[in-house]
C-alpha cells in the first residue's frame, strides 16, 4: 500500500500541473493583445511621379481624378528601364487592391504580369467612351483598354468588377 500512496500524489501532482499551466495560458491570450485586422498603409502622393512618368514615355500616361477620399493610394514606380513601366497602387474604400498598370512591354506578356494569370474573357465594357476588356480567373480580376497600339493599360487588383470599372472611369490619359 506504501507505493500506491506515491503514483496518486504523482497523478495529482500532474494534474495540478497541468491546470497551472492552462491558467498561465489563459491569462497570457487574454492580457496580450492580438490584431486580427489588414495594416494601416499609408497614403502615398502619386503627383511627382505621374509629371516625371508623362515627360519620359511616349504614350498617354493613366492616372485617376476625382476619386474620394475613401480611395487611398498605397503605391507608386515608374521603371523606364522596364520597358517604360508605370504603376500606381490603391486601395478601395474596402480595403481590397486596385492597381492601374502601362507598359511598352508585348501585350501577351505584360497582361500576364499584370493580371497575375486571368483570361480574357468574351464581355468588354463601355468606359468613358473607352473599350476595356474584363479578365479573370487569376489572382487578380482585370480590365484591359483595346485599341492603344504601342502600350498597354491594364486595372486589376482583388476587389469587385464594379470597384476597377469606378477606377478605369476615372483615369485621366495625358
Amino acid at each position: 500500500m506504501a507505493g500506491s500512496n506515491g503514483k496518486q500524489k504523482t497523478v495529482r501532482d500532474m494534474i495540478l500541473s497541468l491546470a497551472l499551466i492552462g491558467i498561465a495560458a489563459a491569462v497570457i491570450y487574454v492580457f496580450v493583445p492580438h490584431d486580427d485586422h489588414k495594416p494601416d498603409l499609408p497614403r502615398v502622393d502619386y503627383t511627382v511621379e505621374t509629371t516625371t512618368a508623362r515627360r519620359a514615355v511616349s504614350y498617354p500616361v493613366a492616372a485617376p481624378e476625382g476619386l474620394p477620399d475613401t480611395w487611398k493610394a498605397t503605391s507608386v514606380r515608374f521603371r523606364g528601364e522596364e520597358s517604360d513601366r508605370w504603376h500606381l497602387g490603391f486601395q478601395d474604400p474596402e480595403g481590397q487592391y486596385v492597381q492601374v498598370e502601362q507598359s511598352t512591354q508585348k501585350r501577351s506578356d505584360f497582361i500576364e504580369q499584370a493580371t497575375q494569370g486571368s483570361s480574357a474573357t468574351k464581355r468588354t465594357e463601355k468606359i468613358d467612351g473607352r473599350t476595356w476588356t474584363r479578365y479573370s480567373g487569376g489572382r487578380y480580376d482585370a480590365l484591359v483598354l483595346e485599341g492603344t497600339p504601342g502600350s498597354t493599360t491594364v486595372v486589376s487588383g482583388t476587389a469587385s468588377f464594379d470597384r476597377l470599372t469606378t477606377m478605369a472611369s476615372a483615369l485621366k490619359m495625358a
